[in-house]
């Protein structure tokens, strides 16, 4: 699990504002998308349990359930943001003397370079599915607490978009044209899909708030 998860929130932004690597933008991109799937959770717990939401209530839980779910999987993608990012430095450090080390190196960086890619990729993925279920939820969620759906819907999308940063940054110094050309395509359909669920979920939400 990722101990940014166990600080305070004073000491996680010093950290953060520190001169220190980590955390980075992936692991930032992902803090806050746990913030934003926060809100989902809330909205379905603020709806659980009241007699007016009776008749969506369970699929109030399943939401709730699933936003728990999604942060807890945010958590080990923090973590594993961090872990590539050292690997990364780690295979940076090698030594490259000589052909036979300087071979070794471009093939561990390459392999690092894929590493630090997959991750926020994931991380995008996560976030798309608390799109998802943050859309279902804008639908039948507590209308006392339903802008903090929209709020949910807004910031997941601006998580993904930023992660993705963390991609694009390795995307030019990988050799592999037919991994890069993956990469793109798949971001490419995230971005898109993140943008029709938030816009999906505002339009509710701005409707019900009326």
């Amino acid at each position: 699990m990722s101990e940014l998860f166990d600080m305070s929130f004073r000491k996680l932004l010093a950290v953060a504002a520190s001169d220190s690597p980590t955390p980075g933008g992936g692991s930032v991109s992902a803090l806050v998308g746990a913030l934003g799937v926060a809100m989902t959770a809330m909205v379905g717990n603020l709806t659980v349990g009241k007699p007016k939401y009776a008749d969506v209530e369970p699929q109030a839980k399943e939401i709730a359930g699933a936003a728990y779910f999604i942060i807890n999987k945010l958590e080990k993608l923090v973590a594993q943001d961090v872990a590539a990012f050292n690997k990364f430095m780690e295979v940076y450090r090698l030594p490259k003397n000589t052909e036979e080390e300087k071979a070794r190196r471009e093939e561990l960086m390459q392999k690092a370079l894929k590493e630090a890619t997959d991750t926020p990729l994931e991380v995008a993925r996560t976030l798309l599915e608390a799109l998802v279920v943050t859309e279902k939820l804008a639908k039948i969620g507590n209308k006392m607490a339903i802008s903090d759906a929209g709020v949910a819907a807004y910031v997941c999308e601006a998580a993904i978009n930023a992660v993705l940063l963390s991609a694009d940054i390795n995307i030019p110094l990988i050799k592999d044209q037919e991994y890069v050309k993956a990469v793109l395509a798949e971001k490419e359909r995230i971005v898109s899909e993140a943008k029709r669920l938030k816009d999906a979920a505002v339009a509710v939400v701005q409707e019900r708030m009326k």
